[in-house]
Parts: structure tokens; sequence; C-alpha cells
């Protein structure tokens, strides 16, 4: 039995993830768990960082170095809360916080901060971090690379759909048999809902999707939204707050400056849905869909989407043994396993890379 920690912050920022899982096997089980608030002068700083601006290097590193021992903090306190020492760890994997994801390209990139140094210094456990940049490096997008967790954790006889639904939603399915596990970014997931009940109500989030049940569809709002051409790239794709974003958003609704919030909210979680619904209903008619990430706790957000595919069954990753909200921190604590191992961590089909290969760069502790 080895144990590993897991650490994981979203699109959504909405605080850090960090999960305790022990390995028998290659298949790790969950043992503790604890969610870990970023300061909020921290925050605020996160969200100017992933837009350009002035004196953008000098911020960089030293956010850099505040998000690792943030990312440790998270740590020490899960180690508390679980009663187990350093010692008692074999590694962290840690996946930072996305501030730019830009893949496509000749030299397209994917940037992850949380200083890997600061957080095993803090620690005193070794550290894989940096799992997306071989990915982006052998051609692919970096992302996802939660559906080949996904695959090794969920993958059975029977058709499913794993539908992760963070900031950017994204969704992998698994066919049951010999076939290819797919995966990919659908488009927003809780990002713009988010952004728009922040500005608005002064809320991190819209609890349950009270505002949105509230509100009315705009019909030629949503028209708009989903005209993007992201929705008509082929996979593999990969998306997030370059795209979809506060400013984005206020563009779109420039020509329905007078809607009501909670209108907007509603069409907000229309896009996401529509956008979510559409591809699973290309990928099966009829398989289970489990859902993954904060968006399984919008039951708004589920209704909706239950009621676009009404002949699939919409259920959350509990039924399959695993809590939503801990699904992507035990997914870097496994990829943290595959690198000490040896073992390839990304799918080709998936993200596009032109072979498999093993993610992430450790940094030990000592």
């Amino acid at each position: 039995m080895t144990r590993y920690i897991g650490l994981m912050s979203g699109t959504s920022m909405d605080g850090i993830d960090a999960v305790l899982v022990e390995f028998n096997g290659r298949r790790p089980t969950l043992v503790a768990s604890h969610s870990h608030e970023y300061d909020p002068h921290l925050l605020e700083q996160l969200h100017r960082l992933c837009s350009t601006g002035n004196d953008e290097i000098n911020r960089l590193g030293q956010i850099d170095r505040q998000v690792g021992k943030a990312f440790a903090e998270a740590t020490n306190a899960l180690m508390t809360k679980a009663g187990i020492s350093a010692d008692s760890v074999r590694a962290i994997g840690s996946h930072g916080q996305t501030i730019r994801h830009m893949p496509d390209g000749p030299h397209g990139f994917s940037l992850q901060i949380g200083d890997p140094n600061t957080l095993a210094v803090d620690t005193g456990i070794d550290v894989v971090a940096d799992f997306r940049r071989k990915d982006v490096a052998l051609g692919g997008q970096g992302a996802p690379l939660v559906p080949a967790f996904h695959q090794a954790m969920f993958g059975g006889n029977q058709p499913r759909v794993i539908a992760n639904i963070g900031g950017i939603a994204n969704i992998t399915w698994l066919p049951g048999n010999a076939d290819q596990v797919l995966g990919y970014d659908t488009g927003p997931g809780n990002t713009l809902m988010d952004a728009w009940v922040r500005q608005h109500n002064q809320q991190a989030f819209d609890q349950d999707g009270q505002l949105a049940a509230a509100g009315t569809i705009k019909t030629e709002l949503l028209k708009r939204l989903l005209s993007h051409p992201y929705f008509s790239q082929p996979a593999p794709k990969s998306t997030g707050r370059e795209l979809f974003n506060q400013a984005w958003l206020n563009y779109q609704l420039e020509p329905f400056m007078n809607a009501r919030a909670e209108d907007v909210q509603a069409t907000l979680l229309a896009f996401t849905v529509e956008t979510l619904a559409a591809e699973i209903a290309q990928l099966s008619q009829d398989a289970n869909v489990y859902l993954c990430g904060g968006g399984a706790f919008n039951g708004h957000l589920v209704k909706q989407l239950s009621r676009a595919l009404p002949h699939h069954r919409i259920d959350s990753t509990d039924a399959l043994g695993v809590p939503p909200q801990w699904v992507e921190g035990m997914a870097f604590a496994w990829l943290a396993h595959c690198h000490l191992h040896g073992i390839p961590g990304n799918l080709p089909a998936v993200t596009g890379a032109s072979r498999t290969a093993i993610l992430g760069t450790l940094t030990p502790a000592g």
C-alpha cells in the first residue's frame, strides 16, 4: 500500500481540492479530502493574471510562489485532518493553477503555476507537477488529461460517459469494449455563470442554480453564444478562459444591455447544458452519464441536462464509488503514481499528441 496526495484547482479558481489516496496496484482508493480556499487577495491577483496586463513577469514570479505556498497549506491541512505524517506519503501530484491555455499553433503552450519547489520544501514531500507540457511538446492539446484516469477508474463492460463540469466542461467516452476512448472539452462549464453571479450578486457561484432557475432563457442571446466557432471544430480540442471569459461575454451581451441578471444567468446555464448535451448525444443515444466537478452540485443544471438527454440516465460519480468533488484531485494523484512507475498518462486520441508519454516533472523534497 502506497499513499499519494493529489492537488487540483480548476478554471473557476473556487479553491484547492486536496485528496489523500492509497494505491493497491494501479487503482487508488480515496482516504481523506480537504477543500482549501484561496486568500481573497491572492484570488484577485490570480484573476488579474489570467488577462494580459502590465508588469506580468514580476507578478507571475511572485504569484507562482504564493500559489505554491497555498498548495502546501492545503496539503498540510489534509495531512493533519488524516492524522498522517509527510514521510508516509510517496509523492504529491499537483496540477497547479492554469493561467494560460493556448495549445494551438507552432509554439502553443499551457501554463500552470504553483511552484513545485516551494510545495516540496513546505511539505517535505516529493512533488510531481507540470503534467501538460510534455503532451503539448508532442503536438497535443495538453488537455483534457482526466480521460486516462476515467478509463482506469471507471472503465468497464458497459458504455459510459463521464462529464466533468468544472470551469470548463469536458467529457470522456468509455465505450465499454475495445473501441477507442475519446474525450475533449465541450465548452464553458461554470466559468461564465460564476463570473456573472460574481459581478451582479457578489457571490462566488450560483448556489444550486437558484438565480438561473428564477430567470427566463433569452433565445437570441443563446443563439449568439452558440455561434462561437469552437463548437464546430473537430476533436481533439480544448479550451479555457482565453476564449470564454468576462470580456467575451460582455461583448455578446451588448445587444441585451437591459436583460435582467437572472435571465442572463438562465441563458448561460442553458449554454452549458446545450453544448454538453449535444456532444453527449453525438457519442451515444442512451449510455449512462456520470457527472463530476462543481456542476454536479448544481441541481438546476442537472435537472436541465436530464431534460436535454431524456434517453440517458444522469447520475454522479458517487454511483461509481467516487464523490464528484474529488475525481480530478484523485486523477493527479494517479498521474503522479504513473510518473514514478513509468506509465504513460496521456491518451493521444484525446489530446492529439503524436504518442503516449510519461507526464510530469519530479521535484524532490530533499
